[in-house]
């Protein structure tokens, strides 16, 4: 603890022997550190102390030493410099765990139970014998052997048994080694020298694990059940059927029944029907006094009960009155110091009311349940009727360990409640026992509705999506269980509740819990344990003891001294120790034959009970008239009657032995302190407790009590009154509604009585773990949202079943099963009133929890300094909780005031106005509040809910959503109105009150219930909210809202913000509002009715219609993608119709106004094989164009209404030319020439169609006869009747210079800053609207979202900085620039994508023209760019000068998109060119290196005579191909990879670069200059070995787009030496 708890004030340690109860004096060692954990075995003991500092006491045989007393224990020294956290003592071995996870073992290994060092060998192989004794404390590798390669085991927990030792690891994996079935290994052999996994328990979650002397326990999180039918191997043999032990005649047969019976655990070598296999010796053990040498393996003599001294059933003392006096001794007189306040602070109503309201209402009492959920109760013959044993309270200060215990004389075996595992005891003796009183039911208690669960029905006590359902995190080595976590990795604050318990190992007594005596060879789990919610489990000698959630123990094995704590049989499953009703243990030990209980009492301090063998001397024994206990047990295993005296004929004459029959009080505990854990041996018990004077200690003790006990309190209403409200008969008086919300309260009530135990054993566990305690890690200030979520889902529901009327019907009913109400008296209704809040005032007591974890939290915080963090976390917390509990407090009145106003006006409200989760706030039938103008005889009644407003007018009910409803306080002016003006989002109201102080409560619950409903947002402007109109109202539009449901934010009544509005017909609206129209970017469905299909529109809408860059999906198929204005096509915009299967199937792109086809466009219309490239009109062609049509047919010309009229050009592929007039579609009419492919010519008047044939009237001219210059007759070059490059695709620069903001060709400052902020806008705006953006794109834009600063002169750095913005904004259409470029991409790959040759001249007019208006929006945008080819110095001198181009900016980003057709078109126009360069190409690169270069007259002083491969220097040989010049023939390859030709050039520089260096290095690196004789023929060679498929086109690309700067230079050059190399190709006669 910090800052308020020192060493010296925590770990004190106090050791005492069991059963010397009188004559004890605990002993503590003398250690000037506090002992963090003791570790007790059969005759030796471990401590733990601060700085993980390990000494030993007792008998250490293995140290030679022959005992080291308890008050002086010595350090183990080998272990420092080591931190411990967990120690374990077993039999006579010693284990210690690191905080590293490394174990260390010593003491006796004669059955390998320290291990075997790291030098011996693995499992099975022995290389040297095992040393029997392992005198100092030595490291034991755990190590998986099973992986590749082995890996070391990190441990977790550590425990050690008699012959063995058990390790978890923190890949929750258990780890045995030693001997015995008790380790749970599949093999042949019973023991293993080193640590091997438990293969049966690996995949499952294991929380705890121990050891008993020759048994194995496992706490194991329970999993979900499996269907039988796909269950595997080991699952059906690890879990069997719930044993059926309740009936005396089924023992016998339940013993080797198959439901008990696991095929793959079971020694039956060992086994036979009538006899249990006998318990293995140690060698090691001596007997204690009075204990024969063996006593484990003899059998005990049979002890006979009587009926009349049957074993109570753990109920208190009766008086003949029938009241229950738990204080009073058994001859009835008072007790000297009865506990004053165990039942103080009861959290529900008195017992005896609580049941007698719950008979009423079942029509039978709880007691008939009890009885007739026992199989067994008919069939328990006379004994059920005789009188109950009197219960002796444990805790009375005047009570005597003799009134409890029997004496028996030495020898005398075993006490009468344990089955004898010999066949002399047999199964008789069992029977015995089961008459005297009915066994228990070993099934578990029914969880909600109060019935048990098949084991193969799914776990669902723990509500879905829960905490628990997660994994359970780990602990350090050596905590306390449930708290642990792993390094690195985050703890769950609470545990778990399901869980498992699993046990393999020796069952002679009973001790594995499955219903017989057989041994286990692997884990089995206890399934009468499955559902009991076991949270610790502790193993002894010869039996088990497992604690509950609720403070409950089970124990099960070896009763021969009362250590069970109950004679319930059999003892072969787990059976509930006899503890009084109002005690909760919290902690457990189990020794050789006794145990320990740490239970809570009622000064919070705890107290430790004690159940076992008891050692009294001779003068201690009680006198023949002292009168004997209850409880006692005699030497002939009899219990004496209350007025029996003991015989003196019975007693040893030296020493007596007795044992307890339950557990009982130890005297000295009280002077302990503040005990959190209690331990056990064979020879010793020992606490550990903190100093009662701190007051962190008290104040955890009492939170960590009060939770114990309101966790018990809450398990017995879930079990009594709910499973009483959830009957059949109860229920099936309720109607559906009420029903359901009594199941809704049912399961929120659970879930809040699971997480009151999840916490409760949360704070045990951090009680006990003494070496980490920080009250800041508390559970209630770590999952406070956990806490707070819970109880308030379970005000909701009792709140929501009380306002509907649920108690009243279940009084109703409790009051028509029990009759005839008795005659009025004056003070029965009170009397009855009160009875009849019986189950309400239960169901609402657990929010005072709520208030108790307040005042806990501030008891902490005072015992800090204010300034610590500990406090002001406590008191955050305290805060926190306090104002939950007064807010659930204000809801539960709130509830009862609206079950009132429902009883009393439910015939003037119509039904479906009540509904659970309404609550009145206030309501006007005092006249507080009235309607203005409201007329002279209307009625207006106004009701306001905690979510709606009723205004009741006549018989006409309006309903007003709070979460749309504005508040406003009207002013007063002269008339002194006082008034409320509400506006909804169909209506306004004025309401008038009849008071300014009225107007005031009714503005205030107005505006409160509006804040309550809207939460931190509340009396905004702004809001969201949810409505559904139910008529257009004031604000009619051309749609309507009839109907219509929106959903998003408000501002003043009016959709403004971003919602979703939908109709009824099916059509929705998701996007932004202005004003309550749609405005902004949005999505919208449109019905189509004529189709039945829906449109879909997504992109900008502006004052309620579509406006702006959309994308449209016509439910006929077409889809428009542009940009709108006022709800029609305008601007720039492609569409889309039909399909290619389609008749219709089409693709337009272009200019549009008012849903026209107007100005300049595209159409590709796939039906008819044409493509049209011109002006249009009013959806009509009209004006100059260009018609392609697929049988590749060139038309240019003029058309006027669809037709092409006037002169005209058409050209063919065969290189046939006509230029005249058309007519019509197509039809050659008038004069014209007519160009034939050879070169004659007709010159005439033609008439007819060019693909049916022409009618020619004219003069024939034949070429070469008539020219002499052999030129062609001059005819008009493709294009000339085309539109202007500068007039097309127009409309996409005015969409762009729209989304600047500014005007086209706007040059002024102002426009360029306003085009700016326009760009981070309409970023900003992308971003928001594009969810589905990854992390790095969204960096990325917003590093876009940049406004440049001119002023200073620009430098190369900033030069290629614009360069790299451009690029980056190119990458993304939500930049204006990246739209651009992606539009006119678009363009161009529709217009001269697959066409013929003839558009190459148009192609390259219209990229010029791209080009050109582009650089204009540079430098716009950047308008402080130098000139064009201005020369800027570099910052880095290597790099050289930069030159100013912004055409070579845009080609760089808008190029990759148009180079595929752009190439394709250059390719169409050389086609024969280039096949012949290919051809003869392919035919040179035949030859060998050598060849070719001799062939092509390279000098032989540069031919290479070795080339580099990889490194590896390789000769050139006549025969070697593709190994010349390798890097210069790589570089020129790349030319096809690149787009720009400046970055093309540059590849041509490069590669001479690379051929230059290498002749250089040929030459031994001397200094030369290329004539070009030499270059010529050694470039030439390059070419031909790069392979450029298309090589001229490239060419002609680099030609046509080559930067003014660039030409006439070096570049320039090297480009010319290309061409020639191409030409010469082409010209080589091969």
């Amino acid at each position: 603890m910090k800052s308020s708890e020192s060493p010296a004030q925590r770990g004190l340690l106090q050791l005492w022997r069991p059963g010397l109860c009188e004559e004890l004096s605990p002993e503590r060692p003398l250690l000037s550190r506090p002992v963090l954990q003791v570790a007790l075995g059969d005759r030796h003991g471990l401590l733990l102390a601060q700085g993980g500092l390990v000494y030993s006491f007792g008998e250490l045989p293995w140290r030679q030493c022959a005992l080291v007393p308890t008050a002086a224990p010595v350090l183990e020294r080998a272990l420092l410099g080591r931190p411990v956290v967990q120690v374990s003592a077993g039999g006579a071995h010693c284990g210690a765990l690191t905080e590293q996870g490394g174990v260390y073992m010593w003491g006796e290994n004669s059955a390998s139970q320290c291990g075997a060092s790291d030098t011996h060998t693995q499992q099975g192989e022995r290389a040297s014998p095992e040393p029997v004794m392992v005198p100092e404390p030595s490291p034991l590798g755990v190590v998986d052997r099973d992986a590749v390669p082995p890996v070391a085991v990190r441990v977790l927990e550590l425990s050690c048994g008699q012959e063995h030792t058990l390790a978890l690891s923190a890949q929750n994996e258990l780890w045995a080694w030693g001997s015995g079935c008790q380790l749970g290994l599949v093999s042949r052999s019973s023991s293993s020298r080193s640590p091997r996994k438990v293969e049966h328990l690996v995949g499952r979650h294991i929380i705890q694990v121990v050891c008993g002397g020759y048994h194995s326990l496992a706490l194991v999180r329970g999993s979900p059940a499996q269907n039988p039918n796909t269950r595997n191997a080991s699952a059906r043999c690890g879990r069997r059927q719930p044993a059926q032990v309740s009936e005396p005649e089924r023992e016998e047969t339940d013993a080797t029944d198959h439901g008990y019976y696991c095929p793959l655990g079971v020694e039956l070598a060992d086994v036979t029907p009538g006899k249990a296999s006998p318990h293995r010796g140690s060698p090691r053990r001596r007997p204690a006094a009075g204990q024969s040498n063996s006593p484990r393996n003899t059998t005990p003599p049979t002890t006979t009960i009587t009926a009349d001294h049957r074993g109570s059933s753990g109920r208190d003392q009766q008086d003949p009155d029938g009241q229950a006096r738990p204080w009073t001794q058994a001859d009835g007189g008072p007790k000297a110091c009865p506990l004053v306040g165990w039942r103080a602070n009861k959290n529900f109503p008195d017992e005896a009311e609580l049941r007698e309201f719950l008979r009423r209402l079942s029509g039978h009492s709880l007691e008939e349940d009890e009885v007739n959920q026992c199989p067994g109760a008919k069939e328990a013959g006379p004994a059920a009727n005789q009188t109950p044993e009197p219960y002796v309270d444990p805790f009375d200060s005047s009570y005597d360990e003799h009134s409890v215990a029997g004496t028996h004389t030495e020898g005398s075996g075993g006490g009468p409640a344990l089955p004898p595992s010999t066949p002399s005891g047999g199964v008789e003796e069992v029977e015995a026992v089961q008459e005297e009183e009915p066994a228990e039911r070993t099934s578990s208690p029914s969880r909600v509705y109060g019935k048990p669960r098949s084991p193969t029905t799914p776990r669902s006590r723990m509500p879905p999506g829960s905490p628990s359902s997660g994994p359970r995190g780990r602990r350090s080595p050596g905590g306390s269980p449930g708290s642990r976590h792993q390094a690195g990795e985050a703890p769950e604050e609470l545990p778990s509740l399901e869980t498992e318990v699993w046990s393999w190992g020796r069952g002679a007594e009973g001790q594995l819990g499955h219903g017989d005596q057989l041994p286990r060879l692997q884990p089995l789990c206890i399934d009468t344990l499955t559902e009991e919610e076991v949270v610790k489990v502790a193993a002894g000698s010869h039996h088990s003891l497992a604690l509950t959630a609720d403070g409950q123990v089970f124990s099960w094995g070896s009763n021969n001294c009362g250590q069970l704590g109950h004679i319930n049989t059999p003892v072969t499953v787990p059976q509930k120790a006899k503890l009084p009703d109002d005690v909760s243990v919290w902690d457990l030990s189990a020794g050789l034959d006794h145990s320990l209980l740490l239970v809570d009492r009622d000064c919070i301090q705890p107290v430790i009970l004690y159940c076992g063998q008891q050692r009294q001397s001779l003068s201690q024994r009680s006198s023949p008239g002292q009168r004997s206990s209850p409880g006692q047990r005699s030497s002939a295993g009899q219990r004496s009657s209350p007025g029996q005296r003991s015989s003196a004929g019975q007693r040893s004459p030296s020493r007596t032995e007795s044992y307890t029959v339950r557990p009982f009080l130890l005297p000295f505990c009280v002077e302990m302190g503040y005990v959190h854990s209690v331990h056990s041996g064979a020879q010793l018990c020992g606490a550990l407790a903190d100093n009662s004077r701190v007051c962190v200690v008290s104040a955890l003790h009492e939170l960590s009590s009060r939770e114990r006990r309101n966790h018990r309190s809450l398990q017995g209403v879930r079990k009594e009154v709910l499973k009483t409200l959830l009957a059949d008969s109860v229920r099936m008086s309720l109607d559906s509604p009420r029903t359901r919300l009594l199941v809704a309260l049912s399961e929120s009530f659970v879930r809040l009585s699971v997480l009151t135990g999840r916490h409760s054993v949360a704070l045990s566990n951090f009680l006990r773990e003494s070496q980490h305690r920080d009250v800041t890690s508390l559970p209630l200030l770590t999952q406070e949202g956990l806490f707070q979520e819970t109880y308030k889902e379970y005000s909701h529901s009792v709140g929501n079943f009380q306002v509907m009327g649920g108690f009243q019907n279940l009084q109703k009913l409790s009051e028509k099963r029990a009759g005839p109400p008795p005659a009025q008296q004056g003070a029965a209704p009170e009397g009855r009133a009160a009875e009849q809040d019986d189950p309400l005032r239960i169901l609402y007591q657990p929010l005072e929890l709520l208030h108790h974890y307040s005042k806990s939290l501030l008891k902490l915080a005072a015992c800090f300094h204010p300034s610590s963090a500990e406090y002001k976390s406590l008191y955050q917390g305290c805060c926190q909780y306090e104002t939950l509990s007064l807010s659930l407090w204000k809801k539960r009145k709130g509830a009862e005031k609206t079950l009132d106003f429902w009883t009393k006006y439910s015939t003037k409200l119509p039904r479906t106005v009540c509904v659970p989760e309404r609550r009145l706030v206030c309501e006007s039938s005092d006249g507080s509040v009235s309607l203005m103008n409201g007329g002279r005889f209307c009625s207006d009644w106004f009701v306001l809910f905690n979510d709606a407003l009723l205004h009741t007018q006549s018989s006409s009910h309006t309903f007003y959503p709070l979460s749309c409803l504005w508040v406003q306080p009207v002013t007063e002016d002269s008339s002194g109105l006082v008034a409320i003006k509400l506006t909804s989002p169909e209506q306004s109201l004025v309401l008038v009150a009849s008071s300014p102080q009225k107007r005031n409560q009714w503005y205030r619950s107005l505006s409160g219930a509006v804040q309550q409903v809207l939460g931190d947002g509340a009396q905004g402007r702004c809001r969201s909210a949810s409505y559904t109109f139910s008529s257009d109202g004031e604000r009619e539009r051309e749609r309507g809202l009839r109907g219509a449901h929106y959903s998003g934010v408000w501002r003043a009544a009016r959709l403004h913000g971003r919602g979703a509005l939908t109709w009824p017909d099916g059509g929705s609206y998701t996007g932004n509002f202005r004003n309550g129209l749609e405005d902004g970017y949005g999505e919208c469905l449109l019905p189509n009715k004529l189709l039945e299909k829906m449109d879909f529109y997504q992109g900008h809408w502006r004052d309620g219609k579509i406006h702006g860059f959309g994308k449209y999906s016509y439910a006929g198929g077409e889809v428009y993608e542009g940009c709108f204005h006022e709800g029609h096509r305008h601007g720039y915009g492609m569409l889309s119709s039909g399909r290619m299967a389609k008749a219709s199937a089409s693709v337009f792109i272009g200019h549009w106004v008012h849903d026209r086809k107007s100005g300049y466009g595209v159409l590709d219309d796939i039906t008819r094989g044409q493509k049209y490239m011109g002006l249009w009109l009013d959806d009509q062609r009209h004006g100059r164009a260009v018609v392609i049509t697929q049988h590749g047919v060139y038309y240019e010309g003029n058309f006027k209404d669809n037709r092409m009229t006037g002169r005209g050009l058409l050209l063919s592929d065969d290189h046939t030319a006509f230029h005249g007039e058309f007519s019509e579609d197509w039809t050659v009419n008038g004069k014209g020439v007519l160009s034939l492919s050879n070169g004659d010519s007709i010159e005439g008047v033609f008439s007819g169609l060019w693909s049916s044939g022409l009618k020619v009237s004219g003069t024939f001219t034949k070429f070469l006869l008539h020219q002499e210059n052999g030129s062609r007759s001059s005819l008009p070059e493709a294009g000339s009747l085309a539109v202007c490059a500068d007039q097309r695709w127009q409309c996409v620069f005015d969409e762009f210079w729209s989304r600047l903001g500014c005007s086209a060709g706007s040059t002024g400052h102002a426009d360029w800053r306003t085009a700016w902020y326009s760009i981070a806008v309409t970023i900003t705006t992308g971003r928001r609207e594009s969810p589905d953006l990854s992390r790095s794109q969204s960096r990325a834009l917003e590093r876009l979202e940049w406004i440049p600063q001119p002023g200073q002169p620009i430098t190369a750095s900033d030069y290629n900085n614009v360069r790299h913005y451009l690029t980056r904004a190119c990458e993304t259409p939500l930049h204006p620039l990246g739209w651009l470029v992606e539009t006119l991409v678009t363009t161009f790959r529709i217009s001269y994508g697959g066409c013929s040759h003839f558009l190459l001249q148009l192609a390259v007019q219209e990229l010029r023209s791209y080009i050109s208006r582009c650089c204009a929006l540079l430098r716009f945008l950047f308008p402080w760019l130098p000139e064009e080819g201005a020369v800027l110095p570099s910052d880095n001198t290597q790099q050289g000068v930069c030159v100013v181009s912004c055409s070579s900016l845009i080609m760089s980003v808008l190029l990759p998109g148009l180079y595929p057709p752009l190439l394709t078109l250059y390719y169409q126009k050389e086609e024969s060119q280039a096949a012949s360069y290919w051809l003869k190409l392919l035919r040179l690169n035949t030859e060998a290196d050598q060849s070719l270069l001799s062939f092509l007259g390279v000098s032989r002083k540069f031919w290479p005579e070795s080339t580099s491969v990889l490194r590896d220097s390789k000769q050139v040989e006549s025969g070697t191909k593709d190994s010349c010049f390798v890097s210069a023939v790589e570089t020129l390859q790349q030319i096809s990879s690149t787009f720009t030709p400046s970055d093309k050039l540059r590849l041509v520089q490069r590669s001479f670069q690379e051929l230059t260096q290498e002749v250089t290095a040929q030459m031994d690196g001397a200094h030369f200059l290329w004539s070009m004789d030499d270059l010529f023929p050694l470039f030439l060679y390059v070419v031909l070995r790069a392979r450029i498929r298309k090589l001229g086109a490239e060419m002609s690309l680099m030609e046509d787009f080559m930067d003014p700067h660039l030409r006439h230079g070096e570049l320039d050059l090297m480009f010319t030496t290309l061409k020639a190399c191409y030409y010469h190709i082409q010209q080589e006669d091969t």
